[in-house]
């Protein structure tokens, strides 16, 4: 994280929160050692941000500490609540805890009386019973679509039959309760689709993969908008 983006992220965890912060739960949240966030803390004091409290006590934002406000209704407001619940809910640790500085990001522009609204929020997410167990580091498989690594492991299909794939991962995809990775199968030659919950004994490649014509994800995408209006009835009248 950049030390720019770790400051506004201070001072929105902050903004979020009424009660003092220490410098141990600031580090914890950012990553970052107490001495860093020390140094942060009193970087943002120099530039004029209004913090009370100390080393070894916390620290507390002035309530009345502008930051710039965001619009949004009443219903847009329940909709991001909910769908930050929802990521914390089916997701893997790290877009859960994205989806918190997230709403922190949000929470921290509005007015207290919008504010109260996320906070007070009627709309609830909680973790289903039928939520399929992971056997793989969900994380370093989303990770890997954003640097483009290759990846391996052993799937099973519906039938119980194990296989091993590499794998260009290409999308994250949530069809309730499971999850997919749309990618380009190296064993088929094609594009494919693997339920994440299938997955055995994941390895992330050092090996990287580039984006060749007929194996990216907007090929894969018109491949299945081309199949789907193959088989439906309009196609055939």
């Amino acid at each position: 994280m950049r030390r720019a983006d770790r400051l506004f992220r201070i001072v929105e965890y902050l903004k979020a929160r009424r009660e003092t912060v220490t410098a141990k739960e600031l580090g914890e949240e950012l990553e970052v050692g107490v001495r860093t966030i020390y140094r942060d803390i009193a970087d943002l004091r120099a530039s004029g941000v209004p913090l009370t409290g100390e080393a070894g006590v916390g620290y507390l934002l002035s309530p009345n500490y502008v930051v710039r406000p965001l619009l949004f209704d009443d219903e847009e407001l329940e909709a991001l609540a909910l769908g930050a619940q929802m990521v914390q809910s089916w997701a893997d640790p790290a877009m859960a805890q994205a989806a918190r500085r997230a709403l922190d990001r949000i929470t921290v522009v509005l007015p207290d009386s919008l504010a109260d609204n996320i906070r007070q929020s009627t709309s609830y997410a909680y973790p289903s019973a039928g939520k399929p167990a992971l056997q793989i580091d969900f994380t370093s498989l989303r990770r890997a679509i954003g640097t483009r690594h290759l990846v391996e492991f052993a799937y099973i299909d519906q039938n119980g039959s194990s296989t091993t794939r590499r794998i260009r991962p290409l999308a994250i995809i949530f069809l309730a309760p499971n999850w997919m990775v749309a990618a380009w199968c190296e064993l088929r030659r094609d594009f494919r689709h693997f339920r994440v919950d299938r997955m055995q004994e994941l390895v992330v490649l050092d090996e990287k993969f580039e984006l060749e014509p007929g194996k990216t994800l907007d090929d894969m995408q018109r491949q299945c908008e081309e199949e789907f209006q193959k088989k439906s009835p309009s196609a055939t009248s």
